[in-house]
């Protein structure tokens, strides 16, 4: 069996070099089609596009992506070639969640946000989401949420975007990005989107980059419709909007889930979806690294951001714009 894996994938090789006969490390935009040729098996991250001119006339059976998101994975053409894929959903929430709180923290120590007086809309309310809105009752915020293929399934508990953009001093995206249909997300965050909010609120995107249309939200912040925004994941990564992150609160090289914690559970749930498909024995053991800061102080906030201050983050993108890919692949050590 040959199995080829994006060489930024932690944790991992130990494990699958004990079920495979050859394991072969590359950059996960070094898979070409005469590489993957005789391949069984890909396991990816999101730089990796897995599609039919990648795939076809390959011998690959199964692709693994140690991530939530698969909008690189051509599912269409998968099921047309036979080919099983899996990602890892919920696997670095807790990771975003850290994130997230970092920032609502942020917010309140330096734009003199009350978070117990304000409104926070989380738009996706699936792994991520649903941690975001626990985190941010326990601040003693009030949530909306909107989730309009659960609330079309009758699940109760959902207002739509309108009043998201009518009640919310903070919107949060936590949606997959889904390019048509009734549920599209492309550019879900528009021109008409920050010209019909009322409140200038904070948006804030983890999601993926296109969720947000790029000119749309630097022209919001221009003419003041958004008191800020903070941006993780961006349109045309690694080449981003060098205005855009000039003029945001914080901006990050898409690393809101990439705690440690949250790449140890992909890697481990990938591993165990490449068992169930190859019928191989999930005996392997993945052990976490001890914490480089602890011990952390006590009051809860503090503590927060001794763990993790995304501003770390911004300050070294701002200095290294053109490393954005690096500064993703070989992120440091953070425990949530």
């Amino acid at each position: 069996m040959k199995v080829i894996v994006d060489n930024k994938i932690p944790y991992i090789r130990e494990a699958l070099e004990s079920m495979a006969d050859e394991v072969i490390y590359l950059p996960g935009q070094a898979f070409t089609p005469e590489v993957v040729k005789d391949a069984d098996a890909l396991i990816t991250r999101t730089r990796t596009c897995c599609n039919r001119e990648l795939l076809e006339g390959s011998n690959v059976k199964f692709i693994g992506t140690a991530t939530i998101g698969f909008d690189h994975i051509d599912i269409d053409y998968c099921r047309e070639a036979g080919i099983t894929w899996q990602n890892c959903p919920g696997c670095n929430a807790g990771g975003v969640e850290q994130y997230v709180h970092a920032v609502l923290l942020l917010l309140q120590q330096r734009k003199n946000i009350n978070l117990r007086h304000s409104c926070l809309g989380i738009v996706g309310v699936g792994h991520v989401g649903t941690r975001i809105k626990q985190m941010a009752e326990r601040l003693g915020m009030r949530v909306l949420l909107n989730d309009p293929p659960r609330a079309d399934q009758g699940e109760i508990g959902f207002v739509d975007l309108d009043t998201l953009k009518k009640e919310c001093d903070i919107i949060t995206f936590h949606t997959p990005l889904i390019r048509e249909g009734k549920y599209s997300t492309y550019h879900l965050a528009d021109q008409d989107f920050f010209h019909s909010v009322k409140k200038h609120p904070v948006v804030i995107n983890t999601s993926r980059g296109e969720v947000i249309d790029t000119q749309a939200v630097l022209d919001a912040l221009n003419q003041g419709l958004i008191a800020d925004a903070v941006i993780d994941t961006w349109e045309n990564e690694p080449n981003i909007n060098l205005e855009l992150l000039d003029k945001v609160f914080i901006g990050t090289p898409h690393i809101a889930g990439y705690s440690v914690n949250g790449k140890f559970n992909a890697t481990k749930m990938v591993l165990e979806a490449f068992c169930r498909f190859f019928h191989k024995e999930a005996n392997f053991h993945l052990e976490l690294p001890p914490d480089p800061n602890a011990p952390y102080s006590e009051d809860e906030d503090t503590r927060i951001l001794q763990q993790y201050n995304p501003f770390r983050d911004y300050q070294t993108l701002r200095e290294h714009t053109e490393l954005f890919e690096q500064l993703r692949g070989d992120y440091p050590l953070r425990r949530e």
